[in-house]
């Protein structure tokens, strides 16, 4: 954290490429652009990159109130998946030669290229731009791979022939990838895999390349896959009714969880005296779908062989997760709104990109809610520190 004196400094050096001041937050994509461009630290500072919220041009307090509604919008920046992966940022008031000020401290990525809406910022001088093919081959180098999460690491033994080349550039890429970035496009499929992270350095598929857009996943990750059971019964040893074994790169593999727990799902009709008939499901789809997508995200994928377990019984739902709490999320304020953390940030950014993560940090959260209108009674979790067990139950 910068000292007040450092950001007093910044404030008034106008042509410095580590700060960017705005008079408010109206101009909300000029804002992410230059988090995404501080991420990115192009010039290869390795220090925090400077957002001033508040202030003009030359310095001068531009007279908006700092309160707690900006300094929320702000703050909600990292977890809305606009700015993938996600940033490393904080957002403070601080009070500089007696004016308050909205104060975006943000990080060098370890894992660069960092995109805002599928388009690479930089900075050049004191100035924000997009980056060139160049700009992404250098950003791409920079990775330091040995302070990367498990899914962003090469998988050793793989090649790139074990990428789905169809796969990656008529799904994965354009849903990544802003069109006009696309439309200029001149770079190798090469470059392309790693300024999305899906291959390293010596052009070897990380694990969450394997995972996004792998040939056969599951050959290299052994527990990729979800195992779904349909139980007539409410215990584990009675007659099963229906199973399936869901495999395949995130792209094939979550739309088979969503087929599956859809044509479970049974709809009682109630027919009034009066009235319109009212049709309500005993599980309501959205709840389910979130749930299995965090079991999903959030799972152990490096130590873990075990799948994702979702098992429905005639009076409950287990959505087995193999992988506890992970950094500030721990087995006591597990669930909690606004406390959430990431394993796998990789297959988080892929699962954001491919339109199965509205946004961060709030799949709990909606699953809840989901519940609740459709009558079923309270979400229930089981947290161990190398599992996560969530059971829904019917409506009455």
């Amino acid at each position: 954290m910068l000292t007040d004196a450092e950001l007093e400094t910044l404030l008034t050096e106008i042509e410095s490429d580590r700060v960017e001041r705005k008079q408010s937050f109206s101009d909300a994509d000029r804002v992410c652009e230059a988090i995404c461009g501080f991420a990115n630290d192009l010039p290869d500072h390795r220090s925090s990159g400077i957002v001033l919220v508040g202030v003009r041009d030359d310095g001068s307090p531009a007279g908006i109130p700092i309160d707690d509604g900006l300094l929320l919008k702000l703050s909600s920046i990292r977890d809305n998946g606009n700015i993938l992966p996600l940033p490393q940022m904080t957002v403070q008031k601080r009070t500089l030669r007696g004016v308050d000020v909205a104060v975006i401290e943000v990080h060098p990525s370890f894992s660069p290229p960092v995109r805002y809406k599928g388009v690479v910022w930089v900075r050049i001088g004191p100035r924000r731009a997009r980056a060139s093919a160049d700009d992404e081959r250098r950003l791409s180098e920079k990775r330091r791979f040995k302070d990367l999460p498990f899914d962003s690491c090469p998988l050793n033994g793989s090649e790139i022939a074990d990428l789905d080349r169809d796969l990656f550039l008529r799904v994965y890429l354009p849903a990544s990838v802003s069109p006009e970035v696309l439309a200029e496009n001149h770079r190798t499929l090469e470059e392309q895999l790693a300024s999305l992270h899906f291959v390293g350095r010596d052009l070897t598929p990380t694990v969450g390349g394997i995972l996004g857009v792998g040939m056969d996943p599951q050959a290299w990750i052994p527990g990729a896959y979800v195992q779904f059971l349909r139980l007539d019964g409410t215990e584990l040893t009675d007659p099963i009714s229906h199973q399936e074994v869901l495999t395949g790169a995130l792209p094939d593999l979550l739309p088979q969880i969503d087929r599956v727990l859809r044509a479970q799902i049974s709809v009682r009709t109630r027919i009034p005296q009066q009235g319109v008939e009212d049709r309500s499901p005993d599980y309501p789809l959205d709840a389910l779908v979130q749930l299995a997508r965090n079991a999903v995200l959030h799972r152990n994928y490096e130590t873990s062989n075990a799948p994702v377990r979702i098992y429905w019984y005639r009076d409950r739902i287990e959505i087995h997760s193999p992988g506890g709490p992970y950094g500030q999320v721990t087995v006591d304020n597990f669930g909690q709104p606004g406390i959430t953390d990431y394993r796998n940030p990789l297959i988080a950014e892929a699962m954001k990109s491919l339109g199965f993560v509205q946004r961060f940090g709030f799949g709990i959260t909606s699953a809840k809610r989901e519940l609740l209108r459709n009558g079923n009674p309270e979400l229930q979790f089981d947290v161990q520190p190398s599992a996560v067990l969530a059971t829904v139950r019917p409506r009455p």
